[in-house]
């Protein structure tokens, strides 16, 4: 698939609808970087718990954004995640950090430094970036915006074969917390999350991955020009 020319594309959704893993699919497909946005705030999260700054303290946790190096590297088997240049692209998918980084991305003034140094991070163009604002807030002139969803049901059981997990207490477990994810996201002051007006949303819960990324490639095809 090439391209004559560097787009911005943003991919959008709530937890476990896949943004993940079609946004790095579709990156690798056309040459493109895949900046993941989760990933940024799963750093700083981190960095919070480590320092042990509150979740809630929202000054504290800009003024330790805005003192934080966070980099994304690109590489064959997902991005590698540096912070303060160590490379923690393990550490952040542990379930503290996922917690935290819940709790840290509602706070205005962190989405401010954040959403700043992810658009220096794709002003160029070339880049497939996902995460819950991105065609909303970080990138609103994006080339192309797409929106994944899928049945709250279904994306817990994503989660739960991704995590291994699979007696019925941790199930349920899970569920709970994609629900308590999905109403913060939602429903938070600063950038909740909802579809751009110009997205094209698809329901990803019938479907397979493969079937995604042709479908999301067919949308890049068609902003090109065909």
């Amino acid at each position: 698939m090439s391209v004559a020319r560097k787009l911005i594309i943003a991919i959008d959704g709530p937890a476990g609808s896949g943004k993940s893993t079609i946004a790095a699919r579709l990156a690798r497909t056309l040459g493109y970087i895949n900046l993941e946005s989760g990933a940024m705030y799963r750093a700083l999260a981190l960095k919070a718990l480590e320092q042990r700054v509150p979740l809630d303290e929202a000054e504290a946790l800009r003024q330790l954004a805005e003192l934080s190096a966070i980099k994304l590297e690109a590489g064959t088997a997902g991005n590698r995640v540096l912070l303060d240049g160590r490379d923690v692209s393990q550490r952040i998918r542990e379930e503290d950090v996922t917690a935290a980084a819940s709790r840290v991305s509602v706070h205005p003034a962190v989405r401010r430094v954040m959403v700043a140094r992810q658009r220096e991070l794709g002003a160029n163009g070339g880049v497939v970036m996902e995460g819950r604002d991105i065609g909303t807030a970080v990138f609103p002139d994006a080339d192309v915006k797409i929106f994944l969803d899928a049945d709250p049901g279904v994306r817990a059981e994503r989660r739960v074969l991704q995590n291994g997990a699979v007696s019925p207490d941790e199930a349920k477990r899970v569920e709970a917390e994609i629900a308590a994810r999905d109403k913060r996201d939602r429903t938070r002051a600063t950038s909740p999350l909802v579809p751009a007006p110009d997205a094209v949303i698809l329901d990803t819960t019938n479907k397979s991955i493969d079937e995604v990324v042709r479908e999301a490639e067919q949308i890049v095809q068609q902003k090109l020009g065909g």
